[in-house]
């Protein structure tokens, strides 16, 4: 595993950003061979979201010839409300990129036929030859894309309820109200994105430290569902330092040793 540890969250943003434009610049996607991306939702990924906007406006890297994967979808939400993943991440970042639409893929939260819907977003990353880079963010509780607690580390693409400590912290995407949140959506699974090529989870703050010892120093176990990056081969960490609170000094330090000698 690879941890990469920055001052502050601008920093984290900043160097999750230039990682992105820089494998997919290193791929050299073309229409035969297009690069493909799995992205995230929620508040962690936007500061990253931001920097890949301005590195398209600066000509630094294209999105033409890259595939989109949206992880995750509340039920009962369609495209076009504002409370839905597929909504924020085309008003927090694709609207900013030169994104073709026939290249972003959806889970859709308004099927009547989930096992239906699941199937098909898996057989569309099949069919493009799976991902190559998959961002995901974590929750305080340890959960990745929608997987809560006590997930099969082996479960596929599905329909999974949420637990009241995700629902809490999305309520503030509900004017802090609770009652309005969804309690189930589809999600990407574990074993899903495991499958990724490489898979680099974002972590900020003091409320994601114990989620993040668990998922560097603790052992593999579905309690903490972010634990399971540590089986990836390419799995990478991009946190704060305000995240490393609960990680022992000889661990942080480590990582920043060995970042020192990082080629990217």
């Amino acid at each position: 595993m690879r941890v990469v540890i920055k001052p502050t969250y601008e920093d984290m943003s900043s160097w999750a950003a230039d990682y992105v434009v820089y494998r997919i610049n290193k791929h050299k996607p073309t229409p035969k061979k297009p690069f493909v991306l799995g992205l995230p939702s929620g508040s962690t990924p936007l500061g990253m979201f931001a920097g890949l906007a301005q590195a398209y406006k600066e000509g630094r890297v294209s999105f033409e010839n890259v595939i989109f994967f949206g992880t995750c979808e509340y039920v009962g939400v369609g495209a076009g409300d504002e409370h839905g993943f597929q909504y924020s991440l085309w008003d927090k970042f694709l609207k900013f990129v030169n994104v073709k639409k026939e290249h972003v893929h959806f889970l859709n939260g308004l099927t009547t036929n989930f096992s239906k819907e699941c199937a098909s977003y898996e057989k569309a990353l099949k069919d493009c030859g799976g991902v190559h880079l998959f961002i995901g963010g974590v929750g305080e509780d340890g959960h990745i894309a929608l997987n809560e607690p006590y997930s099969s580390l082996g479960s596929r693409t599905r329909a999974k309820l949420l637990t009241q400590s995700t629902l809490r912290a999305n309520s503030r995407f509900f004017g802090n109200d609770i009652s309005k949140v969804p309690t189930v959506a589809l999600t990407i699974g574990i074993e899903t994105m495991m499958e990724a090529e490489e898979v680099l989870i974002l972590a900020s703050g003091p409320q994601k430290a114990q989620a993040l010892h668990h998922a560097i120093e603790g052992s593999i176990t579905h309690v903490w569902p972010i634990s399971i990056l540590q089986q990836h081969k390419h799995g990478i960490i991009a946190c704060d330092e305000a995240a490393t609170k609960q990680l022992s000094q000889e661990t942080v330090q480590y990582f920043r040793e060995i970042e020192k000698n990082s080629f990217s």
